[in-house]
Protein backbone atom coordinates (compact mmCIF):
# COMPACT_ATOMS: atom_id res chain seq x y z
CA UNK A 1 0.00 0.00 0.00
CA UNK A 2 1.66 3.02 -1.05
CA UNK A 3 0.47 6.56 0.43
CA UNK A 4 -0.86 8.39 -2.85
CA UNK A 5 -0.75 11.82 -1.16
CA UNK A 6 2.45 12.03 0.47
CA UNK A 7 5.87 12.61 -0.53
CA UNK A 8 8.58 9.78 -0.45
CA UNK A 9 10.36 11.10 2.94
CA UNK A 10 6.94 11.83 4.40
CA UNK A 11 5.84 8.63 3.41
CA UNK A 12 9.23 6.45 4.74
CA UNK A 13 8.82 9.13 8.59
CA UNK A 14 4.93 7.80 8.83
CA UNK A 15 6.48 4.22 8.14
CA UNK A 16 9.06 4.45 10.87
CA UNK A 17 6.62 6.00 13.47
CA UNK A 18 4.76 2.63 13.00
CA UNK A 19 7.99 0.35 13.57
CA UNK A 20 8.40 2.53 17.12
CA UNK A 21 6.31 5.85 18.33
CA UNK A 22 9.24 7.34 20.12
CA UNK A 23 11.99 6.41 17.76
CA UNK A 24 14.55 9.47 18.10
CA UNK A 25 14.22 11.32 14.22
CA UNK A 26 18.02 10.98 14.04
CA UNK A 27 17.96 7.65 13.97
CA UNK A 28 14.84 7.72 11.16
CA UNK A 29 17.42 10.18 9.54
CA UNK A 30 20.72 7.91 9.30
CA UNK A 31 18.63 4.96 7.57
CA UNK A 32 16.13 7.36 5.49
CA UNK A 33 19.29 9.36 4.50
CA UNK A 34 18.41 12.92 5.17
CA UNK A 35 19.52 15.10 7.59
CA UNK A 36 17.84 14.96 11.64
CA UNK A 37 16.39 18.48 10.95
CA UNK A 38 14.86 17.48 7.95
CA UNK A 39 13.23 14.89 9.40
CA UNK A 40 11.99 17.09 12.72
CA UNK A 41 10.30 19.60 10.41
CA UNK A 42 8.36 17.42 8.23
CA UNK A 43 7.15 16.27 11.83
CA UNK A 44 6.30 18.60 12.74
CA UNK A 45 4.73 20.40 9.59
CA UNK A 46 2.68 16.61 9.42
CA UNK A 47 1.36 17.11 13.28
CA UNK A 48 0.91 20.95 13.16
CA UNK A 49 -1.38 20.31 9.62
CA UNK A 50 -3.28 17.70 11.67
CA UNK A 51 -2.21 15.01 8.82
CA UNK A 52 -0.48 12.60 11.53
CA UNK A 53 -0.73 12.02 15.22
CA UNK A 54 0.98 9.38 17.54
CA UNK A 55 -0.84 8.34 20.86
CA UNK A 56 0.12 6.46 23.86
CA UNK A 57 -2.65 4.00 24.14
CA UNK A 58 -3.21 1.62 26.59
CA UNK A 59 -4.15 -2.08 25.66
CA UNK A 60 -7.02 -2.17 28.60
CA UNK A 61 -6.97 -6.30 28.57
CA UNK A 62 -3.73 -6.03 29.91
CA UNK A 63 -5.56 -4.15 33.11
CA UNK A 64 -7.67 -6.89 32.93
CA UNK A 65 -10.40 -4.85 31.06
CA UNK A 66 -13.33 -6.92 28.78
CA UNK A 67 -13.58 -5.18 25.81
CA UNK A 68 -16.89 -5.34 24.02
CA UNK A 69 -17.82 -4.63 20.03
CA UNK A 70 -21.25 -2.74 20.46
CA UNK A 71 -23.77 -2.20 17.39
CA UNK A 72 -26.78 0.21 18.36
CA UNK A 73 -29.63 0.53 15.90
CA UNK A 74 -31.38 3.70 16.16
CA UNK A 75 -33.51 6.04 14.48
CA UNK A 76 -32.46 8.10 11.67
CA UNK A 77 -32.90 11.52 13.04
CA UNK A 78 -31.11 10.66 16.43
CA UNK A 79 -27.98 8.75 15.18
CA UNK A 80 -25.65 12.63 15.17
CA UNK A 81 -26.71 12.77 18.38
CA UNK A 82 -26.45 9.32 20.25
CA UNK A 83 -22.90 9.10 18.17
CA UNK A 84 -22.35 12.57 19.62
CA UNK A 85 -23.08 11.91 23.31
CA UNK A 86 -21.26 8.73 23.36
CA UNK A 87 -18.20 10.09 21.75
CA UNK A 88 -17.84 12.33 24.81
CA UNK A 89 -17.87 9.32 27.31
CA UNK A 90 -14.71 8.41 28.37
CA UNK A 91 -14.50 4.67 28.23
CA UNK A 92 -15.50 4.52 24.11
CA UNK A 93 -13.52 4.75 21.25
CA UNK A 94 -14.07 3.67 17.34
CA UNK A 95 -17.12 5.06 17.16
CA UNK A 96 -18.45 4.90 13.41
CA UNK A 97 -21.63 5.52 11.52
CA UNK A 98 -22.44 2.66 8.80
CA UNK A 99 -25.56 1.28 7.49
CA UNK A 100 -27.26 4.38 5.68
CA UNK A 101 -27.04 6.38 8.96
CA UNK A 102 -29.16 4.20 11.05
CA UNK A 103 -26.39 1.92 12.93
CA UNK A 104 -23.85 3.10 15.16
CA UNK A 105 -20.42 1.12 15.75
CA UNK A 106 -18.21 1.80 18.99
CA UNK A 107 -15.67 -0.30 21.69
CA UNK A 108 -16.47 0.26 25.32
CA UNK A 109 -14.60 -1.62 27.94
CA UNK A 110 -15.55 -2.39 31.54
CA UNK A 111 -13.22 -4.02 34.65
CA UNK A 112 -15.75 -7.35 34.46
CA UNK A 113 -17.93 -8.65 31.33
CA UNK A 114 -20.98 -7.11 33.96
CA UNK A 115 -19.39 -4.06 35.04
CA UNK A 116 -19.94 -2.08 31.58
CA UNK A 117 -21.90 1.50 32.37
CA UNK A 118 -23.02 1.92 28.85
CA UNK A 119 -24.02 -1.33 28.22
CA UNK A 120 -26.83 -0.74 30.79
CA UNK A 121 -27.24 1.96 29.65
CA UNK A 122 -27.90 2.20 25.89
CA UNK A 123 -31.31 0.01 25.89
CA UNK A 124 -32.73 2.42 28.47
CA UNK A 125 -31.79 5.35 25.88
CA UNK A 126 -34.67 7.32 23.84
CA UNK A 127 -34.41 6.42 20.41
CA UNK A 128 -32.35 3.36 20.09
CA UNK A 129 -34.11 0.61 18.77
CA UNK A 130 -31.84 -2.11 19.33
CA UNK A 131 -28.33 -3.18 21.11
CA UNK A 132 -25.83 -5.95 20.02
CA UNK A 133 -22.56 -6.56 22.39
CA UNK A 134 -20.10 -8.70 21.18
CA UNK A 135 -16.99 -9.35 23.31
CA UNK A 136 -13.84 -8.77 22.27
CA UNK A 137 -12.27 -12.68 22.60
CA UNK A 138 -8.97 -12.53 20.89
CA UNK A 139 -7.16 -9.61 18.39
CA UNK A 140 -5.24 -11.00 15.52
CA UNK A 141 -4.11 -7.29 14.36
CA UNK A 142 -4.88 -4.16 15.50
CA UNK A 143 -3.42 -2.76 18.57
CA UNK A 144 -0.14 -1.26 17.40
CA UNK A 145 -0.69 -2.67 13.78
CA UNK A 146 -3.42 0.17 11.88
CA UNK A 147 -3.35 0.81 8.49
CA UNK A 148 0.00 2.56 8.67
CA UNK A 149 1.11 -0.82 9.26
CA UNK A 150 0.37 -1.39 5.39
CA UNK A 151 2.23 0.82 4.07
CA UNK A 152 5.74 0.02 1.91
CA UNK A 153 7.50 3.29 2.10
CA UNK A 154 10.26 1.65 3.64
CA UNK A 155 12.65 -1.08 2.51
CA UNK A 156 12.56 -4.73 4.32
CA UNK A 157 16.16 -3.67 5.40
CA UNK A 158 15.07 -0.22 6.21
CA UNK A 159 12.32 -1.21 8.29
CA UNK A 160 14.36 -3.95 10.33
CA UNK A 161 17.07 -1.18 11.21
CA UNK A 162 14.23 0.62 12.81
CA UNK A 163 11.92 -1.79 14.17
CA UNK A 164 12.64 -2.09 17.89
CA UNK A 165 13.82 -5.04 19.74
CA UNK A 166 11.82 -7.65 20.95
CA UNK A 167 10.79 -7.27 24.45
CA UNK A 168 12.22 -10.10 27.05
CA UNK A 169 9.59 -12.56 28.06
CA UNK A 170 7.24 -11.27 30.13
CA UNK A 171 4.10 -12.98 31.44
CA UNK A 172 0.85 -11.84 29.54
CA UNK A 173 -2.00 -14.38 31.02
CA UNK A 174 -2.02 -11.96 34.70
CA UNK A 175 -3.29 -8.65 34.65
CA UNK A 176 -1.18 -5.48 35.28
CA UNK A 177 -1.17 -3.51 38.35
CA UNK A 178 -0.30 0.37 37.78
CA UNK A 179 0.97 2.84 40.15
CA UNK A 180 0.56 6.50 40.42
CA UNK A 181 3.79 7.13 37.82
CA UNK A 182 2.57 4.72 35.60
CA UNK A 183 -0.95 6.65 35.05
CA UNK A 184 0.35 9.89 35.11
CA UNK A 185 2.83 8.55 32.41
CA UNK A 186 0.24 6.82 30.41
CA UNK A 187 -2.25 10.15 30.78
CA UNK A 188 0.36 12.28 29.09
CA UNK A 189 1.32 9.71 26.31
CA UNK A 190 -2.10 9.19 25.34
CA UNK A 191 -1.93 13.07 24.78
CA UNK A 192 1.02 12.97 22.63
CA UNK A 193 2.94 9.82 22.42
CA UNK A 194 6.06 11.72 21.40
CA UNK A 195 6.38 13.69 24.59
CA UNK A 196 9.86 14.26 25.12
CA UNK A 197 11.23 12.84 28.00
CA UNK A 198 12.63 15.41 29.19
CA UNK A 199 8.89 17.16 29.64
CA UNK A 200 7.68 13.60 30.71
CA UNK A 201 10.10 14.10 33.69
CA UNK A 202 9.15 17.48 34.67
CA UNK A 203 5.64 16.88 34.74
CA UNK A 204 5.25 13.62 36.54
CA UNK A 205 8.00 15.11 38.87
CA UNK A 206 10.54 11.72 38.29
CA UNK A 207 13.99 11.25 36.62
CA UNK A 208 14.59 11.05 33.09
CA UNK A 209 16.41 7.48 33.68
CA UNK A 210 12.84 6.50 35.94
CA UNK A 211 10.63 8.05 32.96
CA UNK A 212 12.70 6.05 30.37
CA UNK A 213 12.44 2.86 32.21
CA UNK A 214 8.57 3.18 32.91
CA UNK A 215 7.71 3.42 29.19
CA UNK A 216 10.13 0.67 28.78
CA UNK A 217 8.15 -1.97 31.22
CA UNK A 218 4.89 -0.62 30.28
CA UNK A 219 5.79 -1.31 26.99
CA UNK A 220 7.21 -4.83 27.56
CA UNK A 221 4.20 -5.74 29.26
CA UNK A 222 1.92 -5.14 26.89
CA UNK A 223 0.11 -2.70 28.18
CA UNK A 224 1.27 0.48 26.42
CA UNK A 225 1.39 0.79 22.68
CA UNK A 226 1.74 3.39 20.15
CA UNK A 227 -0.90 4.33 17.34
CA UNK A 228 -0.33 6.11 14.40
CA UNK A 229 -2.99 8.43 13.48
CA UNK A 230 -3.40 9.42 9.84
CA UNK A 231 -5.25 11.14 7.51
CA UNK A 232 -6.87 8.35 5.49
CA UNK A 233 -6.96 10.66 2.10
CA UNK A 234 -3.39 11.15 2.25
CA UNK A 235 -3.23 7.06 2.22
CA UNK A 236 -5.28 6.76 -0.79
CA UNK A 237 -8.04 5.37 1.54
CA UNK A 238 -11.56 6.59 0.55
CA UNK A 239 -13.36 3.43 1.69
CA UNK A 240 -13.52 2.16 5.36
CA UNK A 241 -15.86 -1.07 5.65
CA UNK A 242 -16.58 -3.15 8.53
CA UNK A 243 -17.09 -6.84 8.37
CA UNK A 244 -18.79 -9.26 10.69
CA UNK A 245 -18.15 -12.78 9.80
CA UNK A 246 -19.82 -16.01 10.47
CA UNK A 247 -16.87 -18.84 10.72
CA UNK A 248 -16.87 -22.38 11.56
CA UNK A 249 -14.91 -22.50 14.68
CA UNK A 250 -12.24 -25.02 13.25
CA UNK A 251 -11.42 -22.83 11.03
CA UNK A 252 -11.24 -19.89 13.28
CA UNK A 253 -7.57 -19.05 13.75
CA UNK A 254 -6.69 -20.08 10.93
CA UNK A 255 -9.15 -17.13 9.15
CA UNK A 256 -8.03 -14.46 11.68
CA UNK A 257 -4.32 -15.09 10.99
CA UNK A 258 -4.97 -15.08 7.04
CA UNK A 259 -7.63 -11.68 7.20
CA UNK A 260 -4.03 -10.53 9.69
CA UNK A 261 -1.96 -10.26 6.97
CA UNK A 262 -3.98 -8.92 4.02
CA UNK A 263 -2.90 -5.31 3.19
CA UNK A 264 -6.68 -4.58 3.33
CA UNK A 265 -6.99 -5.20 6.12
CA UNK A 266 -6.83 -2.57 9.55
CA UNK A 267 -7.85 -4.33 12.41
CA UNK A 268 -9.38 -8.01 13.00
CA UNK A 269 -10.28 -9.87 15.79
CA UNK A 270 -12.78 -12.89 17.51
CA UNK A 271 -15.44 -12.59 19.00
CA UNK A 272 -18.55 -13.63 20.74
CA UNK A 273 -21.91 -13.93 19.34
CA UNK A 274 -23.41 -16.02 15.63
CA UNK A 275 -20.90 -13.28 13.97
CA UNK A 276 -17.71 -14.70 15.75
CA UNK A 277 -14.80 -12.71 13.39
CA UNK A 278 -14.80 -9.18 13.36
CA UNK A 279 -12.78 -7.27 10.61
CA UNK A 280 -12.10 -3.17 9.56
CA UNK A 281 -10.97 -2.61 6.05
CA UNK A 282 -9.22 0.40 4.05
CA UNK A 283 -9.99 0.27 0.44
CA UNK A 284 -9.56 2.57 -2.14
CA UNK A 285 -12.69 2.95 -3.29
CA UNK A 286 -16.19 0.83 -3.74
CA UNK A 287 -14.48 -1.39 -6.78
CA UNK A 288 -11.20 -2.17 -4.96
CA UNK A 289 -13.59 -3.13 -1.69
CA UNK A 290 -15.44 -5.23 -4.08
CA UNK A 291 -12.70 -6.92 -5.49
CA UNK A 292 -11.27 -7.96 -1.60
CA UNK A 293 -14.86 -9.68 -0.86
CA UNK A 294 -14.92 -11.34 -4.02
CA UNK A 295 -11.63 -12.84 -4.57
CA UNK A 296 -9.87 -12.92 -0.93
CA UNK A 297 -12.56 -13.29 1.58
CA UNK A 298 -14.43 -16.23 -0.82
CA UNK A 299 -11.71 -18.06 -0.82
CA UNK A 300 -11.11 -18.74 2.68
CA UNK A 301 -12.21 -21.94 3.85
CA UNK A 302 -14.64 -22.14 6.70
CA UNK A 303 -16.37 -18.67 6.31
CA UNK A 304 -19.91 -18.98 6.12
CA UNK A 305 -21.39 -15.87 5.65
CA UNK A 306 -20.02 -12.43 5.34
CA UNK A 307 -21.83 -8.96 6.65
CA UNK A 308 -20.77 -6.14 5.38
CA UNK A 309 -20.89 -1.95 6.05
CA UNK A 310 -19.11 0.68 5.01
CA UNK A 311 -18.40 3.39 7.34
CA UNK A 312 -20.13 6.98 6.51
CA UNK A 313 -18.68 8.97 9.38
CA UNK A 314 -16.41 8.59 12.34
CA UNK A 315 -17.16 10.70 15.33
CA UNK A 316 -14.57 9.20 17.82
CA UNK A 317 -11.14 7.54 16.59
CA UNK A 318 -8.47 5.47 18.72
CA UNK A 319 -7.34 8.05 21.38
CA UNK A 320 -10.26 11.37 20.68
CA UNK A 321 -12.48 13.29 19.33
CA UNK A 322 -10.24 14.95 16.53
CA UNK A 323 -7.53 12.70 15.59
CA UNK A 324 -6.28 13.05 11.79
CA UNK A 325 -8.62 10.22 10.53
CA UNK A 326 -11.54 11.68 11.73
CA UNK A 327 -11.10 14.26 9.16
CA UNK A 328 -12.79 13.64 5.72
Amino acid sequence: MHADGLDRVDAQIMHALHLDGRVPFSRVAQVIGVSDQTVARRYSRLRASNTVRVWGLVDRTRLGHVEWLVRIRCTPDSAQTIAQSLARRSDTSWISRTSGGTELVCVTAAATPGDSLLLRELPRTARVLDVTAHCLLHVYSGRAAGVVAKLSALTPEQAAQLRPAEPPFTDLTHPVDLDDLDRHLLGLLRDDGRAPTARLAAETGASRSTVQRRIADLRAAGVLYFHVDARWSLLGLGVRTLLWLSVEPAHLERVGLALADHPEVTFVAATSGSSNLHAALATGDIPALYTYLSTRISTLRGVQSVDSAPVLQTFKGAAGLHGPANDT
